[in-house]
């Protein structure tokens, strides 16, 4: 499954590439991109443990950016 987020006050394309590669390491994330310009982010993972991958991803969002907002798009 692919899911596209939009990313609110995300800082900058450094702070972007970190949490990109912060999420590559969350257990079931198949694919990941992160892209700093258009304040998006695209999430790849299996169907059967979508839910789970989902909610550890943006448990590490707001780990490394408390105070950006990550909506489904």
């Amino acid at each position: 499954m692919k899911k596209k987020y939009k990313m609110d006050e995300i800082d900058c394309a450094n702070c972007a590439l970190k949490l990109e590669n912060a999420i590559k390491e969350v257990p079931g994330v198949s694919n990941v991109k992160v892209n700093y310009m258009m304040q998006k982010l695209t999430l790849e993972a299996e169907d059967a443990s979508f839910d789970e991958v989902e909610k550890n991803v943006l448990a590490v969002c707001k780990r490394m950016e408390p105070d950006m907002d990550v909506t489904a798009i």
